[in-house]
């Protein structure tokens, strides 16, 4: 069975998809919200592989590359920062670390 990349760019979408949908629908558990965004970044460096293999380009893989550096850093701050608010007041709730604003 053959697939075009018009069937990669559709799955891409729909875990894209997926990734904001519960961004926005459950933003109660810091951890989801951190696995979400985890999960758009990721769809994005599948994207730029993709692209690049389709077009011989070495360029999208070494950027992807980047990408998942900055995704892996962003994960391992955040939950730092996680593991400290709970330390802090035992619930790991977004609502309640929204008394972190200015």
């Amino acid at each position: 069975m053959f697939l075009s990349i018009f069937n990669f760019i559709f799955f891409h979408f729909f875990i894209f998809l997926i990734g904001i949908f519960d961004l926005f629908a459950t933003r109660r558990n810091m951890i989801i919200v951190l696995v979400c965004i985890e999960l758009i970044l990721l769809v994005g460096t599948l994207n730029f592989i993709l692209f690049s293999a389709y077009l011989d380009d070495l360029v999208g893989q070494i950027f992807s590359f980047f990408i998942l550096t900055i995704a892996a850093s962003e994960s391992a701050i955040g939950l730092a920062l996680l593991v400290l608010h709970y330390r802090h007041k035992a619930v790991i709730s977004v609502d309640a670390i929204s008394y972190l604003k200015g």
